[in-house]
């Protein structure tokens, strides 16, 4: 689930309470209501109308499980470079609007300098990595170079944003 932004927070704003709420909800998005605002050290209403207003902000996206794609038959990682012929607006976001929508694409990156596109892409096997080149790549005529890494070894794998520190009062 995506959340919508509807208000603006600043950095500046975040207390000690809404980071000890960020850092526990990094760690473990499942926490109840309760065992949040215990470990914020805050009552219950008040750590909602935090964790409300941190969702309002934007400043927590989602809030999701992360599942072992190994465990779920999806045992091959690669990390694609992807250049375009031409770099127009236009192909830009047709390419990107098809990387997006392919499922194996877990994250879509525009980058400068170098390729036009970093991949992160996880799927099964060799084979179904060779269906995605097809679908993603050979089918399109804009797509001009092409260099994948595949991942023999995963040393670090983590979702969690460094926070600021606490402001005084």
């Amino acid at each position: 689930m995506t959340y919508q932004k509807k208000e603006s927070v600043e950095i500046s704003e975040l207390d000690a309470t809404d980071l000890k709420i960020l850092d526990a909800l990094q760690t473990d998005a499942s926490l109840t209501n309760e065992a949040l605002a215990r470990g914020a050290h805050t009552s219950p209403a008040t750590c909602l109308r935090r964790v409300r207003r941190l969702v309002d902000a934007g400043i927590i996206e989602r809030r999701v499980a992360i599942v072992s794609p190994q465990k779920l038959g999806h045992g091959l990682t690669a990390i694609v470079e992807v250049t375009l012929d031409r770099q127009s607006a236009e192909a830009l976001a047709a390419f990107e609007a098809r990387a997006v929508h392919e499922a194996a694409v877990q994250q879509c990156h525009r980058v400068s300098p170098g390729p036009d596109f970093v991949l992160t892409v996880q799927v099964a096997d060799m084979a179904a990595y060779h269906g995605l080149v097809q679908r993603l790549f050979t089918d399109d005529a804009n797509v001009r170079n092409v260099k994948s890494f595949f991942s023999v070894h995963r040393a670090k794998f983590d979702t969690r944003v460094a926070l600021p520190q606490p402001r005084h009062r």
